[in-house]
């Protein structure tokens, strides 16, 4: 039977995402970045309420046969790992590794990936970093970061452990910790962490600092796109999505 189908509703891409068991967070901000007619496509794989070394070096066994539920028809063209923190703590070779098993087809990403993109598009060499994490964490952070090429001028957390606890920090109390937590001589600022909702403030924030200002969800969504092919400029999220 001719003429009975077309490249469906999500024609111009389709995007996996493995999350958290936990996480409550990333769903709502890739829906309201994403433009139009691309499909966002979701699992989860199993973690506790905490966000640990521990906690999350043990979900790398876990990646492959997430990504494995995402659209078994090989349509998906970009696939993450959700998690700054879990994404570093693994090490990003490992991560796609574990992605390209489960879904063969895509193009691997992370979000530690995505930011480090991010602050290397924008230019930043010198970059301050706001985290909900445990020391434990941050320490790990900061040196993957440093590895990276980026001189780390400072890097403060909220001692936080658990994923519940992220997902409720307040936006006013957010803007304040990361105005807080830069520094003069920083390029830029990052807010490390999917689970907060640092989009709800990017926007004010770089305006109040006077320098571009990157954040886990927003550099996800620039990543993911641009690994698609799609060049959209999407207002409202900062400068990177903007311009970049």
């Amino acid at each position: 039977m001719p003429h009975i189908f077309d490249d469906g509703q999500n024609h111009r891409a389709k995007l996996g995402f493995v999350l958290l068991a936990t996480e409550q967070t990333i769903e709502e901000n890739m829906f309201r970045m994403c433009p139009g007619n691309v499909g966002l496509h979701f699992t989860r794989a199993p973690i506790p309420d905490s966000i640990t070394v521990e906690s999350l070096s043990r979900m790398a066994d876990d990646l492959a046969s997430a990504a494995a539920t995402l659209l078994p028809d090989g349509s998906i063209d970009v696939i993450t790992y959700a998690c700054t923190s879990g994404s570093l703590v693994i090490g990003e070779d490992r991560v796609f590794a574990e992605l390209v098993k489960g879904a063969p087809a895509a193009r691997p990403t992370s979000l530690i990936t995505s930011a480090i993109r991010a602050l290397n598009q924008i230019g930043a060499k010198r970059i301050a970093v706001a985290t909900p994490y445990l020391e434990e964490i941050n320490r790990q952070e900061a040196d993957y970061l440093e590895q990276a090429g980026f001189n780390v001028t400072a890097i403060s957390g909220l001692n936080l452990e658990k994923d519940s606890e992220m997902i409720r920090v307040r936006p006013d109390y957010l803007m304040d910790f990361a105005l807080q937590s830069d520094t003069p001589d920083a390029d830029a600022l990052f807010i490390s962490c999917g689970a907060l909702r640092s989009i709800d403030i990017v926007e004010e924030l770089e305006q109040r600092l006077s320098k571009p200002v990157v954040c886990s969800n927003q550099a996800m969504m620039w990543d993911m796109l641009r690994l698609a092919g799609i060049a959209d400029k999407i207002p409202g999220y900062g400068r990177l999505l903007a311009k970049h």
